[in-house]
C-alpha cells in the first residue's frame, strides 16, 4: 500500500499533563502528526506488542478456523485467558482474548496456529513491520513479556501500526471497541471484559490496547473519534496513561478540524485540450487549524497527451501547506462514448 503524502514535522508544545516517556497523536486518515514527545525514542513496549500479533493473524489466517491449544500454553504466565491444553477455540475468539484480556496464552496459541511455531510467527511480525514502515521496531516474541530478548519500538512506529490495522480491518475495529465478550467452548464458558479503561473514561475513545511490564512500565495505544475526525494516540512508559491521552485528545479535537480539501464528486477544471471528461478517484481530508486552512493552496498540473487510452493518467493536483506538498492526487481522462449512427436513427 502506497500513501502519497508528506508528513509535516512541526514544532510541538509538550503538554505538562503528558507524563509519558514518549508519546504521539496521529491523524488516522492522513497520517499527519498532531503532537509528539520523544516519538522516535526506542523503548520496551510490553503488551501493545499484541497489536502486531493481531495484525499478522488477521492477514495470514482464516480467523473462523478452530484451533486446538497445545502445551505451549503451559509455559505462559502473566495476564491470561486460561485456555487449557487440548481446548479448541476459533482464531477470532483467541483474538478477542488477546486484545480484551491481553492473554499471553492466546498469543502463543495464535502464533502456533498461524505459523506452526512462535519463531516463524515472529518472523512474520518483523516482515510486516518493515513492510508498513516501522523502521525502529524489533519483535522477539508474540506477547511482549520481559524475556532475555525483548520487543522494542517507538511511539511513532506504534502509531503507524495502529493507523494501518485500524484502516484495514473491520474485525480489528470491532474487537478493540468491544467492552464485553461471551464465549463457550466444549470445555467451559468465558466472560471477558476489556482491560482498556479509556473506553469507559473517555466517551470518544473507540478502542485500543494496554500493556505493562515492570521494565516497560505502562503502555497504551488507543483510537478516538469525534465528528468524523479519528486520531490514534500512543503512550510509552506513562504511569498516568489514561489521563494523559484523554487530555491530549481533548487538546487536539479543540485545536484541529477535519477539512475536505478535494471532493471527487465535484471535481472540475477549465481546460481546452481534452474534449473528454477529466476525473479523480479520491477525496482528500486533512486536519488543520483555522489559520492553516486559509494557507492551503492547490496546484493543478495537466499533461497534454495526443494519444491516450481510456482512464489514462493526464495530470495531478498538488495540495500545499506552507509551501510543503502534503498530498498529490492523480487526474485521469475518461473517453466519451461515441454515438452509434444507426442506433440514433431508431431512437428519434
Amino acid at each position: 500500500m502506497i500513501f502519497l503524502f508528506v508528513i509535516l514535522f512541526l514544532p510541538f508544545n509538550v503538554f505538562a499533563s503528558d507524563t509519558a516517556r514518549s508519546s504521539i497523536l496521529m491523524d488516522v486518515d492522513s497520517g499527519r502528526i498532531l503532537y509528539n514527545k520523544n516519538m522516535n525514542e526506542k523503548r520496551l513496549i510490553a503488551s501493545i506488542t499484541k497489536i502486531m500479533t493481531a495484525t499478522v493473524a488477521i492477514e495470514h489466517s482464516d480467523v473462523n478456523k478452530k484451533v486446538k491449544a497445545g502445551d505451549e500454553v503451559l509455559s505462559m504466565y502473566g495476564t491470561s485467558i486460561y485456555i487449557e491444553s487440548g481446548e479448541e477455540m476459533s482464531i477470532k475468539d483467541l483474538l478477542y482474548g488477546l486484545i480484551l484480556r491481553s492473554g499471553n496464552d492466546a498469543a502463543v496459541v495464535i502464533a502456533k496456529a498461524v505459523s506452526k511455531d512462535e519463531k516463524n510467527f515472529v518472523k512474520l511480525m518483523n516482515e510486516t513491520a518493515t513492510r508498513i514502515g516501522m523502521k525502529n521496531t524489533v519483535f522477539h516474541n508474540c506477547h511482549g513479556l520481559d524475556e532475555e530478548t525483548q520487543n522494542y519500538s517507538t511511539a511513532y512506529d506504534m502509531a503507524i501500526l495502529s493507523r494501518y490495522i485500524y484502516r484495514k480491518s473491520s474485525l480489528y475495529r470491532k474487537i478493540i471497541n468491544t467492552y464485553k465478550y461471551n464465549l463457550a467452548t466444549d470445555e467451559k464458558s468465558y466472560l471477558w471484559y476489556n482491560r482498556n479503561e479509556l473506553l469507559k473514561k473517555y466517551k470518544y475513545c473507540v478502542g485500543g490496547k494496554t500493556g505493562y511490564t515492570p521494565k516497560a512500565g505502562k503502555t497504551l495505544v488507543s483510537v478516538a473519534s469525534k465528528n468524523n475526525f479519528t486520531v490514534t494516540a500512543v503512550s510509552i512508559k506513562d504511569p498516568n496513561h489514561y489521563h494523559s491521552q484523554k487530555e491530549l485528545y481533548e487538546y487536539i479535537f479543540a485545536k484541529y478540524q477535519r477539512y475536505q480539501i478535494i471532493d471527487k464528486k465535484h471535481f472540475s477544471i477549465d481546460e481546452d485540450f481534452y474534449q473528454d471528461e477529466l476525473y479523480i478517484k479520491e477525496d482528500f481530508f486533512y486536519p488543520l487549524t483555522e489559520d492553516e486552512f486559509t494557507k492551503i493552496k492547490t496546484l493543478v498540473k495537466i499533461t497534454k497527451l495526443k494519444n491516450y487510452k481510456n482512464h489514462s493518467k493526464v495530470g495531478e493536483i498538488e495540495v500545499k501547506l506552507n509551501d510543503e506538498v502534503i498530498k498529490k492526487v492523480d487526474i485521469f481522462v475518461r473517453k466519451k462514448k461515441k454515438k452509434n449512427f444507426f442506433s440514433s436513427l431508431f431512437h428519434r
